[in-house]
């Protein structure tokens, strides 16, 4: 007795993408269109696999140019255009086999994944490191000042320390070890992406904390950023303590 295409169904469900050509092979003869359908499916997430596993490649681009050095760092930033919290940035040597698929510049992937993402990156990296400058200190000494400072924050907590640095875009000044800037880096190096996924998912966890201080101006949904929710309610409640106040001068007296 042929088995039930529900069975069948809920077999493809508990299938990992890995184990999906078994289940094509387990039943490709069968001539039912149900199964057939099912058998598609699971062929096109296979060919999505495949993708994935090729963009994977290609992000690795830079690492493998410069494969002589031993430990390559990725740096990216998040948080510099904000008129609330800290900008963070996130350090992260990958091993030189890394295969974590997926990848990308944070902006381009959900909340969800990113957290995935995250546990995936701390628990497989060689080393990371986080730097974190609050408002008080991006008023002093401007944003891109307190970038760098938040970059070799970020350095110095890595252990080992890298070789070469392979940065979103940027030169980080007082910094000793040889640095490549790449324009879009965190869509083009699978390290500086890995950077800039966990100072994404730490600065994003650090808004939600202060929406728990503050709920006013609904940093869990706006992250600091300059919602019309957020400025209305900076025009109605007045800064924060987290406010860059060099940021809302237009928007308060």
């Amino acid at each position: 007795m042929a088995e039930k295409i529900d069975a069948i169904k809920e077999e493809l469900t508990a299938t990992p993408t890995e184990a999906l050509e078994a289940f094509v092979e387990k039943y490709a003869s069968d001539s039912r269109t149900g199964v057939q359908k099912l058998v598609d499916t699971a062929k096109k997430r296979m060919d999505k696999l495949q993708k994935e596993m090729i963009r994977t490649e290609n992000l690795k681009k830079y690492e493998k140019e410069y494969d002589t050095y031993t430990y390559i760092c990725g740096i990216d930033e998040v948080g510099r255009g904000p008129l609330a919290g800290p900008v963070v940035a996130g350090a992260v040597i990958l091993p030189k086999d890394c295969d974590i698929l997926y990848i990308n510049d944070s902006k381009k992937l959900s909340a969800a994944k990113r957290e995935e993402l995250y546990d995936i990156i701390m628990e497989q990296a060689v080393a990371t490191g986080l730097g974190t400058i609050g408002p008080d200190r991006i008023d002093e000494i401007n944003i891109l000042q307190a970038t760098y400072e938040a970059m070799r924050q970020a350095i110095a907590q890595l252990s080992p320390q890298p070789d070469l640095l392979l940065n979103d875009a940027v030169t980080i000044p007082k910094v000793t070890m040889p640095q490549v800037p790449i324009i879009k880096g965190d869509a083009k190096s699978i390290s500086i992406g890995a950077a800039s996924i966990i100072a994404k998912v730490t600065r994003d966890r650090m808004m939600v904390y202060y929406d728990s201080i503050y709920p006013e101006y609904g940093f869990a949904s706006n992250k600091g950023y300059g919602s019309a929710e957020h400025i209305a309610a900076l025009k109605k409640y007045g800064p924060t303590p987290i406010h860059r106040r060099t940021f809302i001068k237009n928007f308060v007296s």
